[in-house]
């Protein structure tokens, strides 16, 4: 029998969801189509059609019928789209890749120009920002037309993007301006929140940066990218030549540059924690985009000057190539193409190719729109899809082998049979906990755990990986006080520790945990449990080739009440009565045995 003991719901991740018109996306596709020959269309490009309905539907749905009256009868399309698939996170991707996909129009290629008076725009970055986000890209879409539903989807890209690949806003900051209203050159810098001032978009009035944060401390939208900032003792923000403000990342942009139906040039800026993550970002926005432009697929390229003096050209916008053989995509998809047909297959996601060398080689070029592509097992999904998964056909694998149980998986499961057998009950519990669960609740300073620490964690619950799996037992009764007593509860599982050997600096280590919750201790059955594992393992007491135990101080333990556990001449563990204060801090009131061994040495 296992317990399963929750005590919050983890996030769930899922694929970004993108909502466009069915009509625009039809006329951009130039066909119309029936919702089912449209879920197959997504199917075979790898995409799912989620759901078909009208923002009036979704009000009346989330808020009642009274609210949705008013509300456009505009049918949507909600596409599930792969989450590092960020060139199909708008109407303009999403209708291009899936015309070239069928063949209807080849990829566009996107080339960075200059401007037309030769002055390229400028963004000075001041060393200042190094103490909040040190990098920033900038680019512009010159000559731009927009339209509501174009105006629309801009926004609603640089929406996606923030809550995608931006982590909200963590790593990347997208700020988009009307450039006719703006002069350059433009100084990226930080400075003390007293000393800026400036209208946010929307307002009618200046606020210093410090009201700022203030006022949209309730706001429904902006109060959640607050603290990015809010503790810094500077924070960054964008200047024109003029002393305007442009945008205080990563919370707002100046309502004197904001871009309207009317803007016809367009100021890019990205600031980041992140260059690779920025230059990603803004490559996706102007090549999505740039199709409206005079001169469409054109990006006007800006100059971004860094304090060491170094100057970078944006975007890049690079195309790179990648040499695969015919075989090498053949063997790992399980079909037999000829080297042609790879070719078009994979020109058809987008992924220029042809033939070269002796005829068993492809050459595939990357464009800035695939950031995706880093690996060549990137490249032969796309000729998968473009194959069609429905069309691979089953076979017999060639190689025959016969499975065999991962030792350590088959000595834990012999182990939990025999715990349940004894009358223990299995728990399965978190592997990521607080500091204080493994350190100050149980009487240790957590420099001496070898925990490994969460960079970012969402809460206070899970900011460590576990280095013991007693914290989670002794939470798990506190979360049953009611049940009968005794309380036996066991779970074998991996914890997490430091290891510089290792390439990643940490590793797993699979253990064993036993506890007893009574009126009385029951140091007997934590030792007789002992016993009996190492009469399974076969293992006998003796100093030399068995096991044995051996007095020891632990904090975490009643003074005299803990013993050492040493097998095959080393040591696994501890068992021993818990400490009064170690129970109390774990809010329970009866006292507690606990024995917990390392079982690896065991194999």
């Amino acid at each position: 029998m296992r317990v399963c003991s929750l005590w919050q719901s983890l996030p769930v991740f899922t694929m970004p969801t993108v909502s466009v018109k069915r009509d625009l996306l039809f006329e951009a596709l130039g066909q119309a189509y029936t919702d089912e020959e449209f879920d197959a269309l997504c199917f075979e490009f790898g995409l799912e059609l989620d759901e078909v309905t009208s923002e009036k539907d979704i009000i009346s749905r989330e808020q009642g019928d009274g609210k949705a009256e008013g509300a456009s009868d505009v049918i949507l399309y909600k596409i599930d789209v792969p989450a590092n698939r960020y060139d199909l996170l708008c109407l303009e991707g999403l209708a291009r890749g899936l015309q070239v996909f069928k063949d209807r129009i080849e990829a566009p290629r996107y080339t960075r120009v200059g401007p037309p008076n030769g002055d390229m725009q400028k963004l000075i970055i001041t060393k200042e920002t190094a103490q909040v986000r040190p990098h920033a890209v900038a680019a512009v879409l010159r000559n731009i037309k927009f339209t509501k539903d174009r105006y629309d989807s801009f926004i609603e890209l640089q929406e996606k993007l923030h809550q995608n690949i931006c982590r909200k806003r963590a790593l990347v900051a997208i700020g988009t301006h009307d450039l006719d209203t703006i002069a350059g050159p433009f100084t990226y810098t930080a400075k003390p929140p007293s000393e800026i001032k400036f209208r946010p978009l929307n307002q009618t009035k200046e606020y210093t940066a410090s009201e700022i944060m203030d006022l949209y401390r309730t706001d429904s939208h902006l109060r959640h990218y607050l603290h990015i900032i809010e503790n810094k003792p500077v924070y960054p923000v964008i200047y024109d030549s003029n002393g305007i403000v442009l945008s205080m990342p990563p919370i707002i942009n100046g309502e004197h540059s904001k871009i309207t139906l009317n803007t016809r040039n367009v100021f890019i800026e990205c600031t980041a924690t992140d260059r690779s993550k920025a230059k990603i970002v803004l490559d996706v926005i102007v090549t999505m985009f740039s199709e409206y432009c005079e001169k469409p697929f054109t990006v006007e390229a800006a100059q971004v000057m860094y304090p060491n003096e170094e100057t970078r050209i944006y975007p890049e916008m690079g195309y790179r190539k990648e040499i695969l053989s015919a075989d090498f995509i053949n063997k790992h998809v399980g079909v037999n193409e000829t080297p042609e047909s790879i070719a078009k297959l994979l020109s058809r996601m987008y992924l220029k190719s042809k033939v070269i060398g002796n005829g068993e080689q492809i050459e595939i070029e990357i464009p800035p729109t695939r950031a995706d592509v880093i690996h060549p097992c990137d490249i032969v999904e796309d000729a998968a899809i473009a194959y069609g998964y429905n069309n691979i056909k089953m076979t017999v694998p060639k190689a025959y082998t016969v499975a065999n149980q991962f030792s350590l998986n088959k000595l834990a499961e012999l182990l939990r049979q025999d715990m349940a057998a004894g009358g223990f009950t299995e728990a399965l519990t978190f592997a990521l906990c607080s500091q204080d669960d493994i350190a100050g609740k149980l009487g240790k300073d957590i420099s001496e755990t070898k925990a490994v620490h969460i960079a970012n964690p969402k809460t206070a619950e899970f900011q460590v990986a576990r280095t013991t799996l007693l914290s989670g037992l002794l939470k798990t009764i506190a979360a049953n006080r009611k049940m009968p007593l005794p309380l036996k509860l066991f779970e074998i599982s991996d914890v997490v520790l430091k290891d510089p050997s290792r390439d990643v600096g940490a590793r797993n280590s699979r253990h064993l945990c036993a506890v007893y919750y009574n009126k009385n201790p029951g140091f007997e059955v934590i030792h007789g449990m002992l016993d009996r594992i190492m009469q399974l393992i076969e293992l006998k007491p003796d100093k030399e080739n068995g096991y044995y135990i051996q007095a020891i101080e632990d904090s975490t333990f009643f003074p005299g009440r803990c013993a050492e556990i040493f097998a095959k001449g080393q040591s696994i563990g501890k068992l021993g009565v818990l400490h009064p204060d170690v129970i109390t801090k774990f809010e329970l009131t009866m006292p507690c045995s606990a024995l917990e061994i390392d079982i690896e040495p065991f194999l």
